[in-house]
């Protein structure tokens, strides 16, 4: 890569970033029009593309999986009845309405890509806020919020750690034991947050009416089918990679989409082409684009020149390097979407590592799994910066950009100012805490 092609990737990144940050243009367009300044360019060849699909299938895979699934159970009826119980549960209260959204969110979180989630409950969401009389984007916002955070819960709850986990080997049970108790705490700590940032919601009581009637399914073989295979996906996503065939997650969200389609086909419930309509294509365009343009900042070398500048900072202290991730990935992944930030961070660090002489030079390459217990807390911190990052901006997440379209699509834009005041401070807060665990796990490997 010359010179200029550099100073040109750079600049494509800055006038990307700051077009969304600015609404100058749609996010999935301006990213679009990156890609195809650096195609033109030459920054972006034939090599690269297919490295952008490897990188990118995965996280990609898991989303469409998820998003077919959610979309089918949408239509069982089932969470209609659910909007009606939360409704009730609430009390008419903006305190009880904010703290069910984390019991709401989170268990579904743990085993759905957060985008999926937030598809799956957003009309949920508007139905109480509207019920209630309050402005429903702080409690959309936060809904993105929690289901970026409860992601960490399991190892297939957010696409940017499954990359992570995935890339060392780590298995879906390895994963519950060493970092879901993290993935709760970040969780957890919002509780005393929300009534600060929301306090507007917080304090609002209502009068809710007495004669809510939930409406009787009418499909209930389609509604027992629907979640069979939700409860396959789950099952899968448990012991899938200790069949003999070795089922990875992706794989599982292929499956169970597969499994949807089939049921909605079988049932005749609606055409298959209605399904395939409601998938949000822009979403997953918007990060095939983003993966794109990270490979185009990777040419650029400035992530080797990173391996060796960490080693030079911080020698084999593992403790600060794993800070430094947490703290610098997390700001990365504020700015640009996390899903190819982690990406492209996943070989700096394995870089890194080689450069240190923790591990062989063969690490650099996906099918290494032999990595010391030492440097465990390293990935752990890259992805709760990587996931929590995600959390400060209105593109840092894939489930903040379905937010945003989903408030605009009900009459209420979603502004990159407005998430910025809510997302910040929790933000903040959860990497901090997030910080305090991964040391936690540094003071375990040693000893």
């Amino acid at each position: 890569m010359t010179e200029l092609q550099i100073y040109l990737t750079f600049a494509v990144f800055a006038g990307v970033i700051l077009a969304i940050a600015f609404n100058m243009i749609d996010m999935t367009l301006a990213t679009l029009l990156g890609v195809s300044i650096l195609i033109l360019a030459g920054i972006l060849t034939r090599e690269d593309v297919a490295k952008t699909q490897e990188m990118a299938s995965g996280p990609i895979a898991l989303l469409f999986g998820g998003m077919v699934v959610a979309r089918i159970l949408a239509t069982t009826g089932i969470f209609e009845r659910v909007g009606v119980r939360y409704l009730r549960a609430t009390k008419g209260s903006g305190k009880r309405f904010l703290l069910g959204l984390i019991v709401l969110v989170a268990p579904l979180c743990a085993f759905l890509p957060n985008a999926t989630t937030v598809i799956l409950l957003a009309p949920i969401i508007i139905q109480v806020a509207r019920a209630l009389e309050v402005d429903f984007i702080g409690p959309m916002v936060l809904t993105a919020i929690i289901s970026n955070s409860a992601g960490l819960l399991t190892l297939v709850g957010d696409p940017a750690t499954f990359l992570v986990g995935s890339s060392i080997g780590m298995t879906f049970m390895q994963y519950l034991q060493r970092v879901s108790l993290g993935g709760l705490l970040s969780v957890l700590v919002l509780i005393p947050l929300i009534p600060r940032v929301m306090s507007d919601v917080w304090h609002v009581q209502r009068d809710v009416p007495t004669t809510l009637q939930t409406k009787p399914l009418e499909r209930p073989l389609f509604v027992v089918l629907s979640l069979t295979v939700l409860v396959l996906m789950i099952v899968l996503f448990l012991v899938g990679e200790q069949l003999p065939t070795h089922v990875v997650p992706p794989a599982v969200a292929i499956i169970g989409a597969s499994l949807a389609l089939l049921v909605v086909y079988s049932v005749k419930v609606e055409p298959l082409e209605s399904v395939f309509r409601d998938i949000d294509w822009k979403t997953l365009i918007f990060l095939i684009c983003m993966f794109a343009m990270v490979q185009a900042f990777t040419k650029t070398g400035i992530l080797e020149s990173l391996s060796q500048y960490l080693y030079q900072w911080f020698g084999v202290n593992l403790r600060l390097v794993g800070l430094a991730m947490l703290t610098g990935i997390g700001a990365a992944s504020s700015l640009l979407a996390n899903i190819p930030v982690v990406a492209a961070s996943i070989l700096m660090v394995k870089g890194y590592f080689v450069t240190a002489e923790l591990v062989p030079e063969e690490a650099l390459g996906v099918l290494f799994t032999d990595w010391p217990a030492s440097t465990l807390p390293v990935f752990v911190a890259m992805m709760f910066g990587a996931t929590l990052g995600g959390n400060a901006t209105l593109i840092g997440a894939s489930a903040n950009v379905v937010s945003a379209g989903i408030c605009a699509a009900n009459g209420k834009p979603l502004s990159f100012a407005t998430f910025l005041r809510y997302g910040v401070p929790l933000t903040l807060c959860q990497l901090a805490v997030s910080a305090l665990y991964a040391l936690g796990l540094f003071y375990l490997v040693g000893h």
